[in-house]
């Protein structure tokens, strides 16, 4: 650990901040599928579906949103101090939806919880480009963006267990708990803005890390008028459809369309984060590998468009499932890839704010949730129309990255010939 403390420093924190932080924010597609959850907020009878998507379409209004002000907010005042506040920010909201009684104080609590979490894609941009290598750079995303996957993977069996135990009101207490009393320490006791300022960094490392100040791209324009950054854009609005469309109903689609029981529905949903956690570990080694992280996207594109096709065309209800959840897991691969492409687009200046524009996408992740519902409503409870409406935006993000191939191709080429050369 002599010249790796970085990894503990900054890799370890930013992993537990997504881990807790996706639960608070994800861990709705579980409580959602609760009777008494339901029955308490309002939710049933005619519309239902509408309302309960509507509840992720606003929290992700108000995250992507909150995305362009915390960029620039973590550019002039630094990561550390907008993480624990925007934690602090969380955990009081996370507080108060354990105490709603009604749909609306509960929808109020989404909305001041998705501005708290909407620091968190700038924040973690921000350390990785402050504190490690280039050639790091897809294994530093990689272990927090892991946090991403594996929070809600164990977090769908922490909320049922514990609503099974107690009471829904009971796992929005307890992960507040969570944010105050292991999140915030870590961030004040271990982090800093910047390597050369923490106290436990040798300078050897710190040399190491700022040869990462002589960019890989000698050329490099502002991110906002590089091509390739408008296509990672597009390609984040495709999968953030993909993803929250399918992850925030993938437990209702278990439960009611295929009538697995709590137990059943738990396991699949686990093991299809568990499935998003593989495909990020995997992008992160294969990008730093091939030098193809467009590649590897384009590729993902199109297997999520043919899991999708199985889950919708086969009548063996395991095989729905598993297709279902697989095609939520290529997307993990791709919010990765994506996340790499920011820091390679833009300076360590301009990280938070590329980082800021990136996470504006989410609001169609948001907006995925409310569509799914609605059309569910008309459609008799059906998923039918959902799905094929998701194939169809795996295969948009399929054709926007084949316009990158051509270009990174060409840019591989170059850089054997130079360490041939060499």
């Amino acid at each position: 650990m002599k010249n790796n403390k970085r990894w503990f420093y900054i890799a370890m924190p930013v992993f537990f901040l997504w881990f807790f932080g996706q639960i608070d924010k994800l861990g709705i597609s579980v409580i959602q599928t609760n009777p008494q959850f339901l029955s308490d907020l309002g939710l049933t009878g005619e519309n239902a579906n509408g309302k309960i998507g509507f509840l992720t379409f606003i929290f992700f209004v108000a995250y992507a949103l909150s995305n362009f002000f915390w960029g620039f907010f973590i550019d002039k005042y630094g990561a550390r101090l907008t993480a624990i506040i925007g934690v602090l920010i969380w955990s009081v909201t996370m507080i108060m939806g354990g105490l709603s009684t009604t749909y609306g104080m509960f929808m109020l609590t989404r909305i001041v919880l998705g501005i708290g979490e909407g620091m968190m894609i700038p924040v973690c941009g921000k350390f990785i480009a402050n504190w490690f290598h280039k050639n790091e750079i897809g294994r530093a995303q990689s272990s927090w963006v892991s946090g991403n996957y594996a929070g809600p993977a164990l977090g769908a069996i922490f909320i049922s267990a514990i609503i099974a135990s107690f009471t829904w009101h009971a796992t929005f207490f307890l992960l507040a708990a969570a944010n105050l009393l292991i999140i915030i320490p870590m961030i004040i006791f271990l982090m800093r803005n910047n390597p050369e300022e923490h106290p436990g960094m040798s300078k050897e490392e710190v040399d190491y890390i700022k040869t990462t100040d002589i960019s890989e791209d000698k050329e490099q324009k502002n991110f906002t008028q590089d091509f390739r950054y408008w296509i990672v854009w597009f390609g984040m609005v495709m999968a953030s459809f993909l993803f929250f469309g399918i992850s925030i109903w993938l437990p209702t689609y278990l439960s009611q369309a295929k009538s697995f029981n709590v137990e059943m529905m738990t396991a699949i949903t686990s093991l299809s984060w568990l499935f998003a956690l593989a495909f990020v570990l995997g992008c992160g080694y294969l990008a730093d590998k091939t030098k193809r992280p467009s590649l590897i996207a384009t590729i993902l594109f199109i297997s999520c468009a043919v899991m999708l096709s199985i889950a919708t065309t086969s009548g063996v209800a395991i095989v729905s499932g598993l297709a279902l959840g697989i095609a939520m897991g290529t997307m993990g691969g791709v919010f990765h890839l994506s996340n790499l492409f920011i820091v390679k687009y833009s300076t360590k200046e301009t990280a938070g704010r590329a980082a800021g524009l990136m996470g504006f996408t989410n609001i169609f992740g948001g907006f995925a949730t409310y569509v799914m519902g609605w059309m569910r409503d008309i459609s008799g409870g059906s998923f039918t129309s959902s799905i094929v409406l998701l194939i169809v935006f795996a295969s948009l993000g399929f054709i926007a990255y084949l316009f990158t191939l051509k270009t990174e191709a060409n840019q591989v080429r170059q850089l054997k010939k130079e360490s041939h050369v060499a």
